[in-house]
């Protein structure tokens, strides 16, 4: 059975998966939902295990637990597999599989083999191999195996994942189960998507969006409101209703118009916001659209890895903040940058004042009176997101613009 979500040698070595205070910074990881990465299709043969977007977006969700790949049963031969979209042209030169763990039930496992190929022409290939393994359960929690990589891995644009068989399959009918890929490499620069203007309807969804350069302001459910930024092709915002209550979203505006993302209200996990263009409609009051400035908070101003330098791309942003905060008369104007709880506290809190800094400079530049400016790191001290996953992370890495 395929489900389509867009129109669109064997071994290993266990080693820990959590990072040390030499390893401040751990090297991002690139196959996430919130960094970009699109499911197009899940296949699963003739078993029909029922296996779709929700599973292969847990797959690439950054969270290292484990969860059911498969809703429905599948034979010891059961086989799922996962093309992935990757935003711009990656080299992978390392892909893993963390916390593999058996649940204490005879009718689950975890996928014992995984496949890893890639393709740069388009999702149907030709595909050539990147990396593979055979998973076995870890004596501790926190434990990774690394999978074998090829020689020469080249740069690709779509990644599919093959996942077979049990570790201990004891039953004709069998619930498979999975963590998480890792894939940590190199990218290529994305360009911002322009597609976050427009009205997405779908089941639970209901959205209306407007997009000025890398701002982009919206409404939502009738009455919530929200604003956020885009970085590369993912918008990250945040939203509250007349009663306060808020939401998080991270959207990806698809090439055929469709909008994919995950949602949080109130803190709760994020779950799947799907929505299907619906041209013309009026969902909400949305609210004028106006540049970033006092209160502001930014998820698209990037940053090279475990670096304050300023990505190029970041320009257009930086630009718009700077025409927003020309027109306040605040005396002190405050950039604080806040990061994830990846890596040590100490050193995450260095690197954010660090990277505040670099902000400040720029804008200072772009003709900002610098005694009206300061920098403050916060590091991860002031999370507004959960550092459970990668939607969360992501969240939490942004800086804020607070005027006095």
């Amino acid at each position: 059975m395929t489900v389509r979500l867009l129109r669109l040698a064997a071994c290993f070595v266990v080693m820990p998966y959590a990072g040390t205070a030499q390893d401040a910074q751990p090297r991002s990881d690139l196959m996430t939902f919130a960094q970009g990465v699109l499911p197009v299709s899940v296949e699963t043969g003739p078993e029909q295990m029922r296996t779709g977007s929700p599973q292969a977006i847990a797959a690439i969700d950054g969270n290292a637990g484990g969860f059911g790949m498969t809703p429905k049963p599948g034979s010891a031969q059961a086989q799922v597999t996962i093309i992935y979209a990757l935003p711009s042209l990656t080299r992978f030169d390392r892909l893993a599989v963390p916390n593999i763990g058996e649940t204490p039930s005879p009718s689950q496992t975890f996928f014992r083999d995984i496949v890893i190929s890639g393709a740069v022409e388009g999702p149907d290939g030709p595909y050539i191999p990147i990396a593979g393994g055979t998973l076995a359960t870890h004596a501790d929690p926190g434990l990774v195996t690394e999978l074998a990589m090829e020689d020469a891995v080249p740069e690709v644009l779509w990644l599919k994942v093959l996942l077979s068989g049990g570790i201990n399959v004891e039953r004709d009918k069998t619930y498979f189960e999975f963590s998480e890929l890792i894939g940590e490499g190199t990218q290529q620069p994305m360009p911002m998507s322009e597609g976050f203007t427009g009205t997405w309807k779908g089941r639970g969804v209901s959205i209306e969006l407007l997009q000025e350069g890398a701002h982009v302001t919206g409404c939502y459910d009738k009455t919530g409101t929200l604003s956020g930024t885009v970085d590369g092709r993912v918008l990250r915002a945040l939203g509250s209703d007349p009663a306060g209550i808020p939401s998080q979203f991270i959207l990806i505006a698809s090439a055929d118009g469709a909008m994919r993302g995950l949602r949080s209200t109130n803190g709760a996990p994020f779950k799947p916001y799907d929505g299907e263009p619906a041209a013309g409609a009026v969902v909400c009051a949305r609210p004028e659209p106006a540049p970033p400035g006092c209160g502001a908070v930014l998820h698209g101003i990037g940053f090279n890895y475990d670096s304050a330098a300023i990505r190029p791309e970041s320009a257009v942003l930086l630009n718009a903040l700077a025409d927003g905060l020309r027109g306040t008369d605040a005396a002190r104007i405050e950039i604080v940058g806040h990061s994830s709880s990846e890596g040590a506290a100490e050193y995450n809190r260095a690197l954010s004042q660090r990277r505040a800094a670099s902000v400040v400079a720029a804008l200072v530049d772009m003709g900002l009176a610098a005694d009206r400016l300061a920098a403050l790191g916060k590091g991860e001290d002031e999370p507004i997101a959960s550092n459970a996953d990668e939607a969360g992370r992501s969240l939490n890495r942004r800086v804020e613009v607070h005027c006095r």
